[in-house]
Formats: structure tokens, C-alpha cells, sequence
């Protein structure tokens, strides 16, 4: 019986607190040498694609630019038009937002990355109601939240009624389109021919229940959160069970959670490093500022390394670091929950940050790695992972080369490419 292979996709990291700036070995976020690298290691690792994440306005804690993070990057598009010209197979997918854009522009954008790169785009879908975002807009943040995913779906429908407007046979003729809804209408020729995919392959990453139902409908993958074995099988039989009302099948859909990865030599020099990364991911100065998001209240006065503070969170001031993706809404909820940890594992403010905000992580030998990875994807935990490496832009270089093959030998994974788009690499359908 042939074994379910493996889809990997590597995430460069920046708009997260997923990086170690004091390595020595650390880079640019910025250079196009980083991202090349980053590109051609995970090419050269037979990944499907390589993932850019994307912030609209810089990050703020306490009213000041969060410089704990990154503070700027360069625009996702022009960064994956700029690699399609210097990799061949490996996908190119980029996060734009559907609350500030309009169809036209960003069905041409992505249809003429299709072209460049042969058929190798996709659109990580994200929505906002953000003012905060907004301000850097001329409409601002005027959605409501519960508008964002309408947005969403008419702006996805209007982009695929431009991309498939045109046959795919050369030279066919620009019909007008004409497309109206609540937030768009329009009446005009699509001015890029049809793409090698006909429409870039589209990744999902909402996790409420209409963002769950948004990705059933509409997605090729979905980008999950859900990355530990238990939560993933549930997360997978979710996602797979509500496609067939829309007439699709589990193929159509791929589920790629996000994780992060150590090695060592030996599995105690594994855990060594794993702990010594995560230490560094949160610095004094990090732990302090991710509490301070979850009490709503300045807390530099505290002591990293001692206990947790013992004044109560302030529930009204919640949006004391703005532009940053909140999943837990209820913070009340979450300090009890800390405070309970805290006691519980007599953890200081640091370790306690450490605890709850790791992702989930393989940590082994390469061996060992690919044997979790391998048993998550035969468990039906996930189709694969989304991975992003603790470092720019080497991090991924040797996971390419000592963990690939270990895959490989299992029958788990590609040794080459089967065909030229990204479609072909997800095994996914062409649009009609």
C-alpha cells in the first residue's frame, strides 16, 4: 500500500516573534539575498511553495513602534515577482488582505505573477476589520467584524470571474465582465490573458467558525493552527466533513499546519537547542510585552524572571499592542488561566511566556523529525506543514538536506517534481 506523501511549504519568518535576531548566523529580513536563499534552499528541498506573510502598517505596543519585532519588510508581491525569475518549480505564495484592495488590481497583480512564474502563484487570503490597519487607507477601518469574510467572498468572486473570463487558448478574445455586489461593481475587460493555473491557488487561514466555512467553499489549503496530533486530526475531519455541501471532495482541499522544527546529533542535543531557541525567542523584553497584551496594563516595572504580577488585567484596554493577530479574544479568560499555570508549575513570568506561546515543534534528530512529521500526515493530523525556521535565511538549509532524505526513504515524500505549476504539486484541480 503506498504511503500518503508529505506536503511541505517553508514560511519565512518576520512578522512573529518566531526569529532569534542575537544568533550570529541571523540576517536580513530586508536584503533580496535572504529571500533568494530562503527560496532556493526550500526549492532545492522539493517543498510545494515558499510563504510570505504580510503586515499593512507597522506594529505597536504602548503607543510606540514594538521593535521587538519586525518593523517593515518589503512589499509581498514585488518580493515574489522578483523570485520567480531566479527558482524554476517551487511555489510562490503571498498574504494579501481583501479589506484593502480591489478585485481588478489584485486579480491582475496575481495573474501576472502566474505568467512570470509559470504557474507557480498562490494568495494566502486574510480578512480585517482593523481600524488601526485601516488608518493607513482612505476608507480606514469601516467594516464591521462580521462584514469582513462578505468582503472576503465578493472580492474572491469578482477576482475569479476576471481570472476565468478568458479561455485558455492563446490569443482569446477579452469578453466584458460585468460584476456587481455590496461592496463591488464594475464592467470592463480583463487585460491579462488566462494564466498557466487559470487562478492562483488559494490559501485559507481563518479559524472561526465563518472563517472554517469560508475555507471549506472556497480554499485550496487551508493554513492552520492546529499542528499537535490530537487537535489536528480533529481540526482535519472538521475541515474535510463540510466540503462535500459544496461538491467538493478531500482532495480538493489541502491542510497545512504551522510548525517549527530543532535539530541536533543526538535527541539530547536536540532538546539542548530547543530550549536554548525558545529562550531566545523570548527574551526578557518579550515576556514582559506579551503579558502586558493579555493584563492590558504597563508592566515594565516587573521583574521577567519573577512572578506573575499581582494586579488584576485591565479588560478595556486590550488593544495595548495593535497590529498584531489576536486568536484569544477573551483575555479575563486567559489570565485566570496563566495565573493557574503559574502556580500550578511555579513558572516566572519568562517561563510562563515560554510554556504557552511555543508553536508546536518538531525537535529530534533528522531521523526522528521526519518520523513525527511522517506520522502526523499518515494519522490524518494534517496533509503536511507549513514550516518556519528559526533563522534568516539559512534556517531552513538543514532541514533540507539531512531531513528530506529520511523522508524520502520512508516513500513519504517527492524526489522530484511532478509537473511545472503549483497545482501540480498539491496533486489539486485545474478551475474550469
Amino acid at each position: 500500500m503506498s504511503r500518503k506523501q508529505v506536503h511541505l511549504a517553508a514560511h519565512f519568518p518576520g512578522v512573529n516573534n518566531t526569529t532569534v535576531w542575537s544568533d550570529p548566523e541571523s540576517g536580513s529580513q530586508t536584503d533580496f539575498a535572504s529571500f533568494v536563499h530562503f527560496a532556493q534552499a526550500a526549492e532545492r528541498g522539493l517543498f510545494d511553495f515558499v510563504f510570505l506573510a504580510e503586515g499593512l502598517r507597522l506594529r505597536e505596543h504602548r503607543g510606540r513602534i514594538h521593535d521587538l519585532d519586525v518593523v517593515g519588510r518589503p512589499d509581498t508581491l514585488t518580493v515574489l515577482n522578483a523570485l520567480a525569475a531566479v527558482t524554476e518549480r517551487v511555489g510562490l505564495a503571498g498574504t494579501i488582505n481583501t479589506t484593502f484592495n480591489e478585485p481588478y488590481e489584485l486579480a491582475r497583480q496575481f495573474a501576472s505573477l502566474d505568467h512570470l512564474s509559470g504557474g507557480r502563484s498562490a494568495w494566502n487570503i486574510v480578512t480585517s476589520s482593523d481600524a488601526f490597519t485601516g488608518e493607513n487607507f482612505r476608507r480606514g477601518g469601516f467594516l464591521k467584524p462580521e462584514q469582513r469574510y462578505e468582503r472576503a467572498g465578493e472580492m474572491l468572486e469578482a477576482a475569479k470571474a476576471l481570472w476565468l473570463s478568458r479561455g485558455a487558448e492563446v490569443g482569446s478574445e477579452a469578453p466584458v465582465v460585468e460584476y456587481a455586489s455590496g461592496q463591488f461593481s464594475f464592467r470592463g475587460r480583463f487585460s491579462v490573458p488566462r494564466s498557466p493555473q487559470g487562478h492562483p491557488v488559494l490559501i485559507q487561514s481563518g479559524d472561526s467558525e465563518q472563517g472554517r466555512e469560508f475555507g471549506a467553499a472556497t480554499a485550496d489549503a487551508i493554513f492552520s493552527r492546529h499542528s499537535t496530533v490530537e487537535a489536528g486530526r480533529e481540526f482535519y475531519r472538521n475541515m474535510k466533513d463540510r466540503l462535500p455541501r459544496y461538491g467538493r471532495v478531500d482532495t480538493d482541499l489541502t491542510i497545512l499546519p504551522a510548525a517549527t522544527f530543532v535539530l541536533g546529533d543526538t535527541p539530547a542535543d536536540a532538546a539542548e537547542n530547543a530550549e536554548r531557541i525558545r529562550h531566545e525567542q523570548v527574551s526578557p523584553q518579550t515576556a514582559i510585552a506579551f503579558l502586558e497584551q493579555v493584563w492590558g496594563r504597563d508592566l515594565s516595572a516587573y521583574d521577567p524572571d519573577g512572578p506573575l504580577p499581582d494586579v488584576d488585567p485591565d479588560p478595556e484596554n486590550v488593544n495595548i499592542t495593535r497590529g498584531r493577530v489576536r486568536h484569544e479574544r477573551d483575555t479575563a479568560k486567559l489570565a485566570r488561566e496563566w495565573r493557574g499555570l503559574a502556580e500550578s508549575k511555579n513558572l516566572s513570568i519568562r517561563e510562563l511566556i515560554v510554556e504557552t506561546t511555543v508553536r508546536h515543534s518538531f525537535v529530534g534528530t533528522p531521523k526522528q523529525v521526519a518520523e513525527q512529521i511522517d506520522e502526523a500526515v499518515q494519522a490524518d493530523a494534517s496533509d503536511g506543514f507549513i514550516l518556519i525556521p528559526h533563522l534568516v535565511p539559512t534556517g531552513m538549509d538543514a532541514f533540507v538536506d539531512t531531513v528530506i532524505p529520511e523522508l524520502q526513504d520512508r516513500g513519504s515524500y517527492r524526489t522530484e517534481y511532478s509537473g511545472p505549476t503549483l497545482r501540480d504539486h498539491l496533486a489539486l484541480p485545474y478551475p474550469t
